[in-house]
């Protein structure tokens, strides 16, 4: 281990197996380390037996359940968009050849109390329970404004500076001038668009330029259309368990060196503070930079929120999510009086994840109280009947360090999104940090299309 590394990787988590993938491609010299035996960290997946031991000890799992081997439940579950960022890492890196992927089979919505598929289109506007009759017709105007923009097009923009024009400007009937587009559409639908469709966290976007707005939107109506399904999302057959280890495979192909069961880890300073090795069992591996999960620099990190999150073992799919073996249910806050979403994530023996008739449901948000059993409650509520139930909670972390001073670049704790977008977001932008250019993932995403079955 006394060698010297342009990067050591401290955890296997998502995060740090892409980083150290990307790297690796990049002909960087890689040692990546975890004080675990196991890869995936906090995004691990475990059998029957590994989730009944981390939640209640030593007791054993149900016989009628089925086999502890045949469940794989993702601790960090999120779906992947067939067109986003992590698809194109994936293809970038070629780590699609160690994968399968299914597509996810429905995309939705609660509102007033009720479930709905989220409308992604012009024509699904109109075909759409959610709004009424005259709303559709200004949700479909909206959509068609949304699949003609085009960047580098200025014919599509009707006019209006994206960089100038709020969301808010864009989609409310704000003003009598013709400055901008009055689609006049109401909270309710302001409010499927924005946290179902573009995905946005919270309301903040609204005053923010509509430029990302209108992206984002884009981005989920042509991940839509990819396979023709009823959702824009993909996942891995088996779970995500399998993704850290193909970047794994990809990190060794190129010449990165793994070493799991490494105790303690820690991380070495010279005297002007800058990282320059990590020490385990008494060796040193010096390194330039050091890549990590907050885990192991927790001095450089401060807790930022804390996420709520219940996982359910049941015996058939959500209700009203017409029998979908896969979905994605989102809660918009104001739904529920919330400051913040609420997530529905299920996936079933369809993608493998569990025996023959059973489905895996997880509920999350960003944690309000100390009491995830009545927090999550309206999640839970959507269910139906539950077989097994297990309440968690954990605390979210961002760094604090000036990276460019310590030479240490930190990953964000995971968050309650059910979707990838936020996670692959913080890996551009470390990859960025790391080597001081912009990661390209100008791809051909049919790749992507060959590795999934619909």
């Amino acid at each position: 281990m006394d060698e010297e590394y342009d990067v050591i990787v401290l955890g296997t988590g998502l995060k740090e197996c892409i980083l150290s993938g990307l790297l690796s491609v990049d002909g960087l010299k890689v040692l990546h380390m975890d004080r675990n035996d196991y890869y995936g960290g906090a995004s691990s997946s475990l059998n029957l037996t590994q989730l009944w031991k981390r939640f209640k000890g030593d007791d054993k799992p149900l016989e009628h359940l089925g086999s502890s081997r045949e469940f794989n439940v993702d601790m960090i579950p999120k779906f992947m968009m067939a067109n986003g960022g992590l698809v194109r890492v994936l293809i970038h890196t070629d780590v699609t050849k160690y994968l399968n992927f299914k597509a996810v089979d429905g995309s939705f919505v609660y509102n007033k109390g009720k479930i709905y598929k989220v409308p992604a289109t012009d024509v699904e506007a109109l075909k759409s329970s959610l709004m009424g009759l005259f709303e559709k017709r200004r949700a479909r105007k909206f959509f068609i404004f949304v699949q003609d923009y085009e960047a580098n097009d200025p014919k599509s923009h009707e006019g209006l500076d994206l960089n100038q024009v709020t969301a808010r400007q864009l989609i409310s009937y704000v003003s009598t001038s013709f400055l901008f587009l009055k689609y006049g559409l109401e909270d309710d639908t302001i409010d499927f668009i924005g946290h179902a469709l573009a995905l946005h966290l919270d309301d903040n976007y609204l005053d923010e330029p509509a430029k990302e707005f209108v992206e984002r939107m884009k981005l989920y109506a042509e991940s839509l259309a990819r396979f023709e399904g009823g959702s824009p999302y993909i996942y891995p057959l088996y779970g995500l368990g399998e993704l850290p280890q193909a970047f794994a495979r990809l990190s060794a192909v190129y010449g990165g060196t793994y070493m799991l069961n490494k105790p303690e880890c820690k991380v070495e300073f010279d005297s002007d503070g800058k990282a320059i090795g990590v020490t385990s069992e008494g060796e040193t591996a010096k390194c330039k930079k050091v890549v990590c999960d907050p885990s192991y620099l927790p001095d450089k990190v401060r807790k930022v929120g804390k996420v709520a999150r219940a996982i359910c073992i049941m015996s058939h799919p959500i209700p009203e999510t017409n029998d979908s073996h896969s979905a994605q249910v989102i809660l918009p806050q104001k739904q529920l009086g919330r400051k913040s979403d609420m997530y529905l994530f299920c996936c079933s023996y369809a993608h493998n994840v569990a025996p023959k008739g059973k489905y895996i449901a997880f509920v999350t948000s960003e944690a309000e109280t100390d009491q995830p059993e009545v927090e999550l409650k309206p999640g839970i509520d959507l269910l139906g009947p539950v077989e097994e139930i297990f309440y968690d909670m954990y605390d979210r972390f961002e760094p604090t360090n000036d990276h460019q001073a310590d030479g240490c670049f930190i990953s964000k704790s995971y968050d309650a999104t059910t979707h990838f977008e936020t996670t692959v977001q913080d890996v551009i932008e470390m990859y960025s940090k790391i080597t001081g250019k912009a990661l390209d993932l100008s791809v051909d995403l049919s790749a992507a299309s060959a590795a999934t079955e619909e």
